[in-house]
């Protein structure tokens, strides 16, 4: 392990100004985006889409540290035969790697699921170092229910959270810890912030227990947010950085160079909004970004249509959301900035 290496990647990709795309969608999820707007999901048109975006030079040199890729995305070329992970490179930007396989059943656990994905990881992150990922992904599912989450649900995500970690740093690849809380039920602010807190703690002290070097790793967690189910609405960008801000402070050791919070469903604007109150509420001990994948493509995809003369508009779509969420990142972003910007 080159730790040096690795904590010069980890800083790099919370550079002031600047966070990650999570460009990793699986062949299903892209399927679905494409399908909304009427484009077939085809191995070129899925390479067209993404390369649209990896040329956007203005957003990927001043507003995005990394890119985060799916498989087959790090092995595609762009049409001059670039690989598409030396145009993000190019750009000023490093590559990554989404490295797990997603979600299934966890046995005993009714409504509870476990990501898989640590057979043969460390042979297939030699692969893609050599492809160019500099980092890696890995992303685990805790729900919000009657009765769950269960102890033996977070810990055993937490764990394998954990040994991901261990594993990438062996690899000399800076692995990026996504641990999920998700939006989609009806609780509380106050439940989520339970829920976060404890699914934290479990992920840190399974990172100890692995001897994963924090300064060389970055968080990718949810915020503390209400569910889009609660009876209550939606909180004001303030409450959640105020409820998000208590728990993080409570629970993530300020060894860890960078929060690079995830959308989770949230919209467009509103994971801006709440980007930059948590940023407004700062400083803090950790650099504090962002890495959308949806948050940061809806409109990029919407423009571009599938047809290569909308190229232009896809890209001025990307260009204007990633400079908002620039903004954010260091708390300068205003409401009267989508206008002026856009």
């Amino acid at each position: 392990m080159n730790r040096d290496e690795l904590v010069k990647t980890a800083k790099a990709m919370v550079a002031k100004g600047k966070g990650i795309l999570a460009a990793d969608e699986s062949s299903g999820t892209i399927k679905k985006r494409f399908d909304a707007i009427g484009v077939e999901s085809s191995e070129d048109n899925r390479r067209d889409y993404r390369e649209m975006l990896f040329r956007s030079t203005e957003a990927m040199r001043n507003a995005i540290s990394g890119v985060i890729l799916y498989d087959e995305t790090i092995r595609q070329k762009a049409k001059d035969g670039t690989p598409l992970a030396k145009l993000i490179a190019a750009a000023g930007a490093l590559p990554g790697i989404k490295v797990d396989k997603g979600t299934k059943p966890l046995p005993f656990c009714p409504g509870e699921v476990i990501t898989e994905g640590l057979d043969g990881l460390a042979e297939r992150l030699k692969e893609y170092r050599e492809l160019g990922a500099r980092f890696a992904k890995w992303r685990a599912v805790i729900d919000i229910g009657p009765g769950i989450p269960t102890y033996s649900g977070v810990y055993t995500n937490t764990h394998a959270l954990a040994r991901y970690a261990a594993i990438c740093q062996d690899c000399d690849i800076v692995p990026i810890v996504e641990p999920e809380v998700l939006m989609d039920g009806g609780h509380s602010i106050e439940q989520c912030s339970v829920v976060t807190t404890d699914t934290l703690h479990s992920v840190f002290n399974e990172l100890m227990a692995q001897r994963v070097e924090l300064d060389g790793i970055l968080l990718k967690p949810n915020m503390v947010i209400p569910g889009k189910k609660y009876a209550g609405g939606p909180a004001t960008p303030e409450q959640v950085a105020a409820a998000t801000i208590a728990c993080f402070r409570n629970v993530v050791p300020a060894a860890v160079p960078g929060i690079v919070f995830l959308s989770g469903g949230q919209g467009d604007e509103e994971a801006t909004a709440n980007l930059d109150a948590i940023n407004k509420l700062g400083p803090h001990p950790w650099h504090v970004s962002f890495s959308y994948g949806r948050a940061l493509q809806a409109a990029a995809l919407s423009a571009w249509k599938g047809a290569d003369a909308n190229a232009p508009a896809g890209q001025h779509a990307f260009i204007h959301r990633a400079h908002m969420n620039s903004l954010a990142r260091d708390g300068n972003w205003i409401p009267d900035a989508e206008k002026s910007a856009s």
